[in-house]
């Protein structure tokens, strides 16, 4: 790949101080190779409440924030837990914040599911949201890095060969999966 490297966000699901979903996309900070840059989104905590209303009128700073490092970004990668079978209720409403933006529709994603027990049904009801919010999914850069869970940090995931193996190889293919985007765009 020429050129600038390839920005990706990495959202984390989790609010968690020590998360495995934010673990493995801090891993993938330190992986990366020269041609992906991974920024990791920090806001999560501090987005307000999705209102339609409050949108219509104006779109709150941290909520403005998120829309422009959305549009900063050359894809999404996220990593999300999965709470009662669904997608947390935080990371919901950040996605309702870029329901109605324009910084959204169209980008690549790509999803990592850090949970070895997870039975898939948040990963499933989030690439459905995804989906019908016109992200363009990344299917073969959508990967399962099973970690322990709670208490993971960073450096676990580091010390791990097998999960760097396989956090290599997600990079590897969304890399591969922009730069074939790319040559297919007129």
């Amino acid at each position: 790949m020429s050129g600038r490297p390839r920005r990706i966000l990495c959202l984390s699901g989790s609010l968690r101080r020590r998360s495995a979903n934010t673990a493995v996309l801090q891993a993938t900070q330190a992986l990366a190779p020269a041609g992906l840059e991974l920024v990791l989104y920090q806001g999560l905590a501090g987005l307000p409440p999705f209102d339609p209303d409050e949108e219509a009128v104006a779109v709150p700073p941290p909520a403005r924030a998120l829309r422009e490092a959305v549009g900063q970004a050359d894809a999404l990668l996220i990593a999300c837990p999965e709470y009662a079978h669904g997608v947390p209720g935080a990371f919901k409403n950040l996605l309702d914040w870029l329901v109605g933006s324009l910084e959204f529709p169209g980008k690549p994603v790509a999803l990592i599911n850090t949970s070895g027990r997870a039975s898939h049904h948040a990963q499933d009801a989030l690439a459905e949201i995804l989906s019908t919010m016109s992200a363009r999914l990344l299917g073969g850069a959508c990967v399962s890095v099973p970690l322990p869970g709670a208490g993971c940090g960073r450096e676990d995931v580091l010390a791990s060969p097998e999960r760097c193996a396989e956090v290599r190889g997600l990079l590897a293919a969304l890399e591969h999966a922009l730069v074939a985007e790319a040559c297919h765009l007129p």
